[in-house]
């Protein structure tokens, strides 16, 4: 990889050299043509996902369909923020590689912007990471280095080795993105578009929690804009952030990685920021795929467990709120389309091997379409029959 990437560079430092192109002008057309492929995207939409059990014109749930992107997911935004600011902090230089610790998503979507900026890109992610995520990474230019064991410092170790850039996510998702408004801000789009709707400023804005940069900006974006909208952390199983949020024990960790990609952390990531957030719930994996599939063949929307993780905790939140006689909205994000994760979550092999066999998952499938249907929530305990028994009577 080094001999590799020290011949790129020697190539595009000569190639500079002989144009008489000097670093900051490199660095203004790269930005140029970030913001010229940004003015060729359209936004994506906001789905109202109506939910026959829900009250009529008492309660709304919207998914803003963050697939849309070029990229393919809701880290298309975290990916265009850190490339603007790595290059307006002068960080990235021709031919070095960028290099990101990452699960999958993000590294795909910083294939993208890398390839449209023609620079190399490696990503470090864990040798579990879905086989398509391999692909798309490498189908944008990208590399791929798989690793068992900590992504951080292995990424880290990379960078110095190639004298690349180590872009981060971690710890600059946070920093990068503006959280006052403006373009790739999610919770501001998602609030233009539904400026006409009922209750157009919701009650809650759900989402999960990877870098924690999409929660720590949507929280600081709905206080800067005096808007009455709290933010809801699901956080799945073998994740550090629920009991970060109830502790504020920044030396939390977890061996065991999460199975929802994307979301949950095995360490208290710096992005995370939780005086942002209001509140953080736990969801169980085998909700999260229970969810996952129940979208797929109820509603024919195919995608992400980290959206099943979202869309769990929303239908959560509603009960609530229909509990306590509290009209509103509830406002969440597809994260990615399902097509990702063929051999994972919609694989029954997988699924057994990781102890999510129908019978794990019937117990939360009951549950929703009780929800789904009727509108009634009965929390998964000890005894997970009285969902089934509910149902039936119904």
């Amino acid at each position: 990889i080094n001999a590799e990437y020290g011949k790129t560079t020697a190539h595009m430092s000569t190639q500079l050299r002989s144009t008489g192109i000097g670093h900051r002008d490199w660095t203004l057309e790269c930005l140029r043509r970030i913001e010229a492929d940004h003015r060729r995207s359209a936004d994506t939409r906001v789905i109202k996902l109506r939910v026959p059990g829900l009250r009529r014109k008492t309660h709304d749930l919207y998914l803003k369909d963050e697939s849309a992107h070029p990229s393919g997911s809701l880290k298309h935004r975290l990916a265009h923020s850190l490339f603007v600011y790595a290059l307006v902090n002068g960080w990235l230089n021709p031919g070095r590689p960028v290099i990101e610790a990452s699960s999958g998503s993000t590294a795909i979507s910083e294939a993208y912007f890398a390839n449209l900026i023609n620079l190399p890109f490696i990503a470090v992610i864990p040798s579990s990471t879905a086989a398509a995520k391999v692909a798309a990474i490498e189908a944008l230019g990208g590399k791929v280095h798989l690793v068992d064991a900590d992504i951080y410092s292995s990424a880290e170790g990379l960078a110095r080795s190639t004298e690349g850039h180590y872009m981060n996510q971690f710890l600059y998702a946070e920093r990068a993105k503006n959280y006052r408004g403006g373009d790739f801000n999610l919770a501001a789009r998602a609030m233009g578009q539904m400026e006409l709707e009922t209750f157009c400023v919701p009650r809650w804005f759900v989402c999960g929690a990877g870098t924690g940069g999409t929660a720590s900006t949507a929280g600081r974006y709905f206080r800067y804009k005096r808007l009455d909208t709290r933010v809801c952390v699901v956080d799945p199983e073998n994740s550090v952030f629920h009991e970060y949020f109830r502790t504020r024990d920044e030396s939390l960790t977890s061996a065991v990685p999460s199975l929802i990609e994307g979301i949950g952390r095995g360490r208290v990531e710096p992005s995370f920021v939780p005086s942002c957030v209001d509140r953080v719930d736990r969801v169980p994996d085998a909700a999260s795929i229970a969810m996952v599939h129940f979208l797929k063949h109820k509603v024919g929307l195919v995608v992400g467990g980290s959206t099943g993780t979202n869309v769990y905790g929303c239908f959560r939140l509603l009960a609530e709120m229909q509990a306590a006689g509290e009209t509103g909205s509830v406002l969440s994000v597809l994260c990615d389309s399902g097509e990702r994760y063929s051999s994972s979550y919609f694989d029954p092999g997988w699924l057994q091997e990781h102890g999510l066999s129908p019978e794990r998952l019937q117990p939360f499938l009951d549950q929703i379409e009780l929800f789904w249907e009727h509108g009634n929530w009965t929390e998964i305990g000890s005894s997970p029959e009285q969902v089934g028994s509910e149902l039936s009577r119904l």
